[in-house]
């Protein structure tokens, strides 16, 4: 493990870019689980050092099903970085949270069905809590990162991730929002699960640029508002990272760094010798 790295973002690669970067390197890693989407690019802000991954990889190639998400989780672990901020487009399911606006949320739906959710298996059982998915502790720096900002936003709310690439139907739509949810993506999961079993915090920055299909008055979502929205809010997203960088604490108080605590079911005499290899990163204290 390299130098401990205050923060990490996982999103575009127009984050890379932001003023008062500094001392970059780029990071071309190899995981068990394969590379990840991008190079990842560590840098000094604000006095601590930051890394940054674009999650559909350079130039936007990778559909979000294909997303290499376990090696992503897990390269960004191997660099050292204990905290996660997930920068996502997303569709609004309510009236109050409109296009333009930021969403903090506090609940996640994982509504896909083609991805792998976890780093376990192969003669290693464990069971994640994940009764409360993001950070609480991140969550509220960041909420006050935004808030610092003067962007609309909101704390709070239950974000659907489906499989994609489509975007929905209104039937779809408007099941959703009779569900509850507040919000609808399609990269969220399986990275919130997955930092969760590699024990970082991990929170959510949402732009809703769209109200999905079920709004009768608005035009349907299309990838032209996803990105007229996501480069508005490419400036705020900056600034609240900046905001995040000087103010998030040196030392975490939270449970993630313990969350597999309890979790691991398998006697540690029977896990195959490659599985403790493959999964050494992340257990090794647990299986000692």
């Amino acid at each position: 493990m390299s130098e401990k790295i205050a923060l990490a973002i996982i999103g575009g690669s127009g984050l890379y870019s932001m003023a008062g970067l500094t001392d970059t390197q780029e990071n071309d890693l190899t995981t068990p689980f394969g590379k990840p989407s991008a190079p990842i690019i560590v840098g000094s802000l604000e006095g601590q050092r930051v890394a940054f991954l674009s999650r559909h990889g350079l130039g936007h190639h990778i559909i979000p099903t294909d997303v290499p998400y376990r090696a992503n989780i897990y390269a960004l672990k191997a660099l050292g970085a204990e905290r996660i901020v997930s920068i996502n487009a997303c569709g609004s399911l309510r009236q109050d949270y409109a296009p333009g606006h930021i969403v903090i949320p506090d609940q996640i739906f994982d509504n896909t069905k083609d991805r792998f959710r976890t780093f376990f298996g192969e003669g290693l059982v464990a069971h994640i809590g994940v009764a409360d998915p993001f950070c609480p502790d991140l969550s509220a720096s960041l909420e006050a990162a935004v808030k610092e900002t003067g962007a609309t936003f909101h704390h709070g709310g239950a974000f659907i991730i489906i499989e994609g690439p489509r975007f929905s139907t209104k039937v779809e739509s408007n099941t959703y929002r009779a569900w509850g949810m507040s919000i609808i993506g399609m990269t969220a999961a399986p990275e919130a699960f997955l930092a969760r079993e590699a024990e970082m915090c991990y929170s959510v920055m949402a732009h809703v640029t769209d109200y999905d299909v079920w709004h009768t008055n608005e035009a349907p979502v299309t990838v032209e508002m996803v990105i007229h929205t996501l480069n508005q809010n490419t400036l705020i997203a900056q600034q609240a990272v900046h905001n995040l960088v000087k103010a998030i604490s040196k030392k975490r108080t939270c449970a993630c760094e313990n969350a597999l605590s309890g979790a691991i079911l398998t006697n540690p005499v029977v896990v195959p010798a490659d599985t403790r290899k493959k999964l050494d990163l992340l257990v090794k204290k647990y299986l000692n």
